[in-house]
């Protein structure tokens, strides 16, 4: 539809003329439970909203917006208008309007299965039907009709009619409850994208938050199949510590009522901070053992969320060029939170060897943007949900905590909020309160941290005296705009026990090309210098040759963890820019990891030695490479501790890197309960783990997989067993796979998820080859035809990645250069691809000349 991407000159005129009063919005989702599909179109639901607004004049122009199947009914200002004159299936053109005005439209709108808008999911375990919505950045219009940009705050009163025994919930409470229509109270002044129904069966827990004078009603809820592996204690538990602490830093009470959190199935995102009803992921509520980790990772995105009702919620970006506004907040205070306020108090090394991996990953690509970025219209907001407005920002924001002071960020925070509740700002609001209460500077950091693009890397430059002490330590900078950087420099050396422990460092201001650091010479020669020692600064940590050496065989004696962290976050840059060879650094992994007491970090470890080998390395070595993993893994696991969540993370990474028959027979052993390894117990969750790569190389085929999921027949299940499905080394297999995402709409978008990551295997590059050609031919078609959860999840996933040569780079290039006036976004997703394989082209050079 011509209209559905909103421009930002649209959307600043129509704020210029408009003020929204308030919204009533009025649902009939009965039909979601009609056992009957309908006979043609999609399954919809009816939906009444009554808008009153005001306009800076009468007689002015403008429009609502609304994607519906149907519109029923027009009414402005009492007037009944041509539908078929003012619907054009996005937008309401509304002509003469008065000073004050009052519009009703009644229209039909579509159930979703791509989890955007009303998404509508019927669990295959018992048949009950749940439904969600989910808007950010533009599909409320998908639910009711509205003015949809951030700007346009305004209160609502929501009421739904729902199937009998259901539950629903708003963002307001529930205010009245009569024959199956429930009412809730009227909201705060709240953008569109942020307001929310979920409905079904659910499952539902209650606690109360109390501060004071302040009561906050607690709530919890996920499917009831579910219910068993649910641990709203825990949930409860990480948001009251939450509350206590943003309470007390941010000194403004939460401002809208309840609190509930919703699991819901088919999510799309990690989590969306609605106010009052937060949504978050099914996969937190974890069916099998997990580590810390991934209790870690889920309290982070509790206190993510929580933190937007302050960052976004109450005060809300303009539009979507400050998106950072409250998305590099929200992320900062997820691991802030984590460290001041919970049992994580080591969330520090998550976010620099996670969070900051992928800002990284993202400001080295050709997509990169200032934290600050230009957003023309909607179909970019949706792709700058990214590393840079996430970690890069929450990156920039940790450094700016050292460089204005704890106590100034966080007085700037309270002022921020009493200067701006309920409304709207820029950049520039931001900066302002951070200037008055720091003294600092503000403009000239934002110019460098905040509106140009792109990651430095700092190098140190180290001179001795004859004795071997230091007479100059150095950092370089490189980069094409060298910024400020607060940093700490740590100088390690061996112990005599065998440890590799810091003995001296220094805190300091780098800027331009190269900064002495004059506190640090005359001390002992360093065995390590490690820049950017605790992590101040977001850049890239280069070693000098003797700090590499001693990295090498030393890696796994460093005694602090966020230290270990560092110097594996740096090892794997070098890794990506082709600067060390893939079968370095697993070399690395497989010498050290196995003494790595972060699990997180562990975790990632794998995953980038599985990127080394798959993408990174020499084609010639890829085969080696990868019985190396696997017979690293199964050392490490038959070693590590009975039951502990080292041995389970080295299980599901021997799974991921079995090799040869031998691993295969074990990981069928362990299924069957005919081998065993002390300790580990094989649940549901590792069941599939083992499976999936039997599945990808022949040794289980369907009737294997129909049988576990007649054992496991949940949604998770079935999500499992579609993606094993794919994975069989079939080329038939992989026709249906493609055919299933790419020339249908008949699966849902999870389903879409799963079938693409079972067809892409690695070892099965001879059957995806036939699909490079095919993928330029149809990805246009495929991102105007389908929504752009789907199209983004179809571009990205099937991309040739895995044939991994220059022919496909070629490919690319030329339909890029035959595609120039192709959708921005869908250019930007191809150019990312072709980048991320120009790397890996780049570090397989790297590879193999190491290998001569």
């Amino acid at each position: 539809m011509p209209g559905e991407n909103l421009s930002r000159d649209e959307a600043r005129e129509r704020a210029e003329l408009l003020s929204v009063d308030g919204y009533e919005v009025v649902l009939d989702i009965r039909s979601a439970v009609d056992e009957a599909e309908p006979a043609e179109g999609p399954r919809t639901f009816r939906s009444v909203t009554t808008i009153r607004f005001r306009a800076a004049g009468t007689g002015a122009s403008t429009f609502a917006d609304l994607i519906a199947p149907s519109v029923n009914a027009v009414t402005l200002n009492g007037r009944a208008l041509d539908v078929a004159a003012v619907f054009d299936g996005s937008r309401i053109a509304l002509e003469g309007l008065a000073a004050e005005n009052v519009l009703v439209v009644d229209a039909n709108c579509a159930y979703s299965r791509t989890g955007e808008g009303l998404h509508r999911f019927v669990d295959p375990e018992d048949g009950e039907v749940y439904l969600y919505t989910q808007y950010e950045p533009a599909d409320a219009r998908r639910v009711y009709a509205n003015f949809e940009q951030p700007d346009l705050k305004a209160p609502y009163r929501f009421e739904v009619t729902a199937p009998d025994g259901w539950q629903v919930w708003s963002n307001g409470a529930e205010e009245s409850r009569e024959a199956g229509v429930r009412r809730f109270a009227e909201t705060a002044p709240i953008s569109t994208y942020i307001t929310c129904v979920v409905a079904g069966p659910y499952h539902y827990v209650t606690d109360s938050y109390t501060r004071g004078d302040l009561t906050i009603p607690l709530g919890a809820m996920c499917r009831k199949g579910l219910a068993k592996h649910f641990d709203a204690d825990d949930i409860f538990l990480i948001t009251k510590q939450g509350f206590d602490l943003f309470h007390e830093l941010f000194d403004y009470p939460y401002p809208f009522g309840k609190y509930d959190q919703a699991f819901v199935p088919e999510y799309n995102l990690g989590a969306m901070e609605n106010p009052g009803m937060v949504t978050f992921r099914e996969e937190y509520i974890f069916r099998g053992k997990v580590t810390q980790a991934s209790y870690e990772a889920r309290a982070n995105v509790i206190l993510h969320e929580m933190a937007h009702m302050w960052f976004g919620d109450l005060v809300t970006m303009k539009w979507w060029d400050d998106l950072w506004l409250k998305e590099s907040f929200a992320d900062f205070m997820g691991s802030f939170g984590l460290v001041e306020a919970t049992r994580f108090d080591q969330a520090w090394i998550t976010f620099a060897n996670r969070r900051k991996s992928w800002a990284y990953r993202a400001d080295q690509l050709p997509s990169t943007h200032p934290i600050t970025a230009d957003i023309r219209d909607l179909e970019d907001a949706k792709l700058n949900f990214d590393g840079i407005t996430y970690a890069k920002g929450a990156s920039v924001l940790k450094q700016l905590v050292a460089y204005v002071g704890r106590e100034a960020f966080l007085e700037g925070a309270r002022r921020y909020f009493k200067a701006n509740a309920y409304g709207n700002t820029t950049l520039d609001d931001l900066l302002s309160v951070l200037a008055e209460v720091s003294g600092r500077d503000m403009a000239t950091w934002s110019r460098a941290w905040l509106q140009t693009a792109g990651v430095n890397a700092l190098t140190p430059v180290l001179t001795y005296d004859a004795g071997g002490r230091v007479t100059e330590l150095a950092v370089v900078q490189e980069g094409d705009e060298l910024r400020p950087h607060r940093v700490a420099v740590g100088l390690y050396r061996l112990e005599s026990d065998g440890t590799l422990a810091r003995y001296a460092r220094a805190d300091a201001d780098v800027s331009g090309a190269r900064t002495v650091l004059t506190e640090l010479a005359g001390t002992e020669r360093p065995d390590l210098v490690l820049v950017n020692d605790e992590d101040l600064t977001y850049c890239k940590i280069r070693f000098d040759e003797g700090s590499l050496e001693t990295l090498r065989a030393h890696l796994g004696d460093l005694t602090d963890p966020l230290a270990r962290a560092l110097s594996w976050s740096a090892l794997w840059n070098l890794t990506r820019d082709g600067l060390m060879p893939a079968r370095d650094f697993v070399s690395l992994v497989l010498a050290h990891a196995g003494r790595e007491s972060d699990v997180g970090v562990l975790q990632m470890l794998h995953t980038q030695a599985l990127t080394s080998v798959t993408h990174y390395a020499a084609p010639d070595r890829r085969e080696q490479g990868g019985r190396e993993l696997a017979a690293g893994a199964l050392h490490e696991l038959r070693i590590a501790a009975p039951g502990s969540e080292h041995q389970l993370t080295w299980a599901r990474f021997f799974a991921a890197s079995a090799a040869t028959e031998g691993d295969f027979q074990l990981l069928l052993g362990l299924l069957e309960g005919s081998a065993r390894i002390d300790g580990l117990e094989v649940d549901q969750e590792l069941r599939w783990d083992f499976l999936l790569p039997l599945a990808a190389h022949g040794v289980v085929d369907e009737g294997v997989l129909a049988a576990e999921l007649a054992r496991d027949d949940t949604a998770s299940g079935k999500r499992h067993q579609v993606r094993c499905l794919a994975a069989r080394p079939s080329q038939a297999v992989k026709d249906q796979a493609w055919a299933a995402v790419v020339e249908s709409d008949a699966l849902s978008n999870a389903l879409v998820e799963a079938t693409i990551a079972g067809m892409q295997q690695s070892s099965q590059r001879g059957l995806l080859a036939e699909f490079a050609g095919p993928y330029f031919e149809v990805i246009e078609r495929v991102w105007a035809d389908r929504s752009i959860q789907i199209a983004m999840d179809v571009v990205k996933g099937l991309y040739p990645s895995l044939q991994g040569d220059s022919a496909t780079l070629e490919a690319t290039d030329a339909w890029l250069s035959a595609h120039s006036e192709a959708a921005p976004a869908l250019r930007r997703l191809v150019l990312e691809s072709r980048d991320d394989l120009a790397r890996a082209l780049a570090a397989q050079r790297c590879d193999a000349a190491a290998g001569n």
